[in-house]
């Protein structure tokens, strides 16, 4: 019998498997003889024996039993790649379900034991809490290859779906690209509060270990309620090449398909007969996918799908787009706020659509609901923006459902279906939607205040920049970050790319830690991915605390400033220099260091993206006491920057607010 390979670990690994700091680690190994050796790595970054480890914490009393699932992921994650990690997962979620495994088991000896040692802890401690606790861990470490659906947007999706849907009694949903099955999970929560009868719940993915994980989180989930179980089936295969449940109508579809894949199946699929609406081109291969949920629908069923915001206007999709207005099957448009789902930087689309019942009239005459909720969410550009779930849901299901009544809000609007079929039949929610005169009055009056009240605070501290008197005094003598850091002024680390699937680009939590990137520098500042706080990667990353100085690395970019906010890791190209107070004024510093003459000493002049040596930046040699009455003055220089950044972003605002109040004939009086 072989023996089973060792499970690497790290130090900060170790750390947070114990539930400690990472120097405390440090402290057990270089206090105590008999922590383990190191079996790889190097002395900076050793690496050591999970197994070794665990038995050493038992031994020394230090082990948690708390956190007994924690030490599971570690020999999960050394099983294999992405498939031979997920397929054990899911293995260990059919047991807890008690449907036990299918066929010969293809699981070697190490991962049998392990599976075995993870359902033995499910029954201990609650099966649904460790599949899920397995779950949640691949699908972070695969985040950047699986997307997947949040949940608050899925139990929506599921709402406005039962909502529209003329169906009763038992209730049918289906996903035929359901990924690891949130969307199917949140039917079941929305189905339950239905009181419905029997569900059933079908599923399909053409990978077969999504698919695979999907069964069994369904079945554990329905295995722990205490009402009449769903029917639950779950296949793996391209539901758009060869579908799995063609015979079985649905009374509601639900999906977020593949984005702009180009090999969808377009020549094999030219004669399909679901392409009641025209053959998809091959450019817009999520018209497919929408055609194919319409195909799937019972009479008066529903789908929702969730969309880029490019099939509502892209060119080659125009006809198919006028068929499902023209026959009335499509029902409503919703742009979501960016940030709700993946890619968060872009407004995603909900489409509503209701298959036809026998008898009913083409709706050529009727009407469209868009509702823009880009407008009705803003982003602030100088704040984080993080969804409001709870008022976008009400926003959703106050505007879709409610097709009879002329006006839901400003940001919603039914639209007559003959102003659609033109040359475009673009459906983006926000050409649609002008914002009345009642919203827009207020929002003027407020950016008016907030524009005078900067421009006050600028007039008073421009005096005092103006009134400051400089001379012509000789350069005294200068000095490199090198050297001071030789000296031990100050100290200086340079930021790094931590692993692709510690970082965290979807709703930030309380526990996240801010991941501040150069690219994020280029397009506005502010952090748009975070590293969770337990991750070991962010017990290794280099972090900005308040008081530290974040220099910028590359010439395009180049800039340094006293940072002021929440502790933030940093990534590649970003210098965070800690100073001695004793010795240094962290403001004179930063404004020392920013000064356009350092990019000429130390930059390359190659290109605009050129490096900065840091280390030959340079400083001036003065006192203590005057580098603070300088450190003032730059203080005041960088509040008087970041003030006239945010008059323009607001002028800009009131200009286009005007400008539409003003092109729309609403000017009261005169000039």
């Amino acid at each position: 019998m072989s023996t089973p390979r060792a499970v690497p670990v790290s130090l900060a690994e170790i750390a947070r498997l114990a539930g400690v700091g990472r120097a405390a680690v440090s402290n057990w190994r270089r206090r105590h003889p008999s922590f383990p050796a190191r079996i790889a790595g190097t002395d900076v970054n050793p690496q050591f024996s999970l197994a070794d480890i665990e038995d050493w914490l038992r031994d020394n009393k230090k082990l948690k039993k708390s956190a007994e699932r924690e030490w599971l992921w570690p020999r999960f994650e050394s099983l294999g790649g992405r498939d031979e990690t997920g397929t054990a997962v899911a293995e260990v979620g059919r047991r807890l379900a008690h449907r036990g495994a299918e066929g010969e088991s293809t699981f070697t000896d190490e991962a049998a034991a392990l599976i075995e040692r993870a359902v033995d802890l499910g029954r201990r401690e609650g099966g649904p809490e460790i599949f899920a606790f397995l779950l949640r861990r691949w699908l972070d470490v695969h985040v950047r290859q699986i997307p997947t659906t949040p949940e608050p947007l899925a139990v929506l999706m599921a709402e406005l779906a039962t909502r529209v849907a003329a169906v009763g009694g038992g209730i049918t949903v289906m996903d035929p690209a359901c990924g690891t099955g949130h969307l199917l999970m949140a039917a079941t929560e929305v189905a339950s509060g239905t009181g419905g009868g029997a569900l059933s719940l079908l599923g399909g993915d053409r990978d077969p270990v999504l698919a695979a994980l999907a069964e069994a989180r369904l079945s554990l989930a329905e295995d722990t309620q205490a009402k009449e179980p769903a029917r639950i089936d779950v296949r793996d295969g391209d539901s758009l090449r060869d579908d799995p449940f063609a015979d079985v109508p649905a009374d509601i579809v639900l999906c977020n398909p593949p984005f702009n894949e180009r090999d969808w199946g377009y020549e094999e699929l030219a004669t399909d007969a679901r392409w009641s609406h025209g053959l998809p081109p091959r450019t817009e291969p999520e018209l497919a996918w929408v055609q194919h949920c319409l195909a799937g629908l019972r009479p008066g069923g529903a789908a929702v799908l969730l969309l880029p915001p490019a099939v509502a206007a892209r060119k080659a999709g125009r006809r198919i787009r006028g068929s499902l207005l023209r026959t009335g099957q499509l029902k409503a448009v919703v742009a979501l706020p960016p940030g709700c789902a993946a890619p968060h930087s872009v407004s995603l689309h909900l489409w509503v659509l209701r298959a036809p019942v026998p008898g009913e009239e083409p709706h050529a005459g009727g009407h469209l609901l868009v509702a823009d909720g880009v407008s009705r969410f803003p982003r602030d550009p100088g704040r984080e923006w993080a969804p409001q779930w709870a008022a976008i849901g009400d926003f959703l299901r106050e505007a879709v459902g409610q097709t009879d009544r002329a006006e839901v809000s400003p940001f919603v609007r039914r639209v007559p279906v003959i102003e659609l079929l033109d040359d475009e039949v673009d459906l983006t929610p926000g050409r649609h939607i002008t914002p009345s005169p009642a919203n827009t009055a207020p929002r003027l009056a407020a950016s008016w205040r907030d524009f005078k009240d900067l421009a006050a605070r600028m007039t008073k501290l421009a005096r005092l920049l103006a009134a400051l008197e400089l001379t012509s005094a000789a350069q005294l003598t200068a000095t490199t970050v090198a050297e001071l850091a030789r000296a031990g002024a100050l100290s200086l680390r340079g930021g790094q790319q931590p692993p692709e699937a510690a970082v965290r680009t979807g709703a930030p939590s309380a526990e996240d830690i801010p991941f501040l990137t150069v690219p994020d520098l280029l397009s506005g500042g502010e952090p748009r991915a975070r590293l969770a706080a337990d991750d070991p990667a962010a017990r290794e990353a280099v972090i900005a605390e308040p008081g530290d100085i974040v220099v910028v690395g590359v010439a395009r970019a180049f800039s340094a400033w006293v940072h002021e906010g929440p502790p933030t890791a940093l990534g590649p190209q970003l210098h965070a220099v800690r100073v001695q107070s004793e010795q240094l004024d962290a403001w004179f510093l930063a404004g020392s260091l920013r000064a356009p003459a350092n990019v000429r000493q130390a930059g390359t002049h190659a290109t605009s993206s050129s490096r900065i040596d840091v280390r030959r930046l340079q400083v001036r040699q003065v006192p203590l006491g005057e580098q603070r009455r300088y450190g003032e003055a730059f203080r005041e220089l960088a509040a008087f920057e970041q003030m006239a950044r945010r008059t323009a972003e607001l002028g800009a605002e009131l200009v286009h607010d005007l400008g539409d109040e003003l092109a729309a004939g609403r000017l009261a009086g005169g000039m």
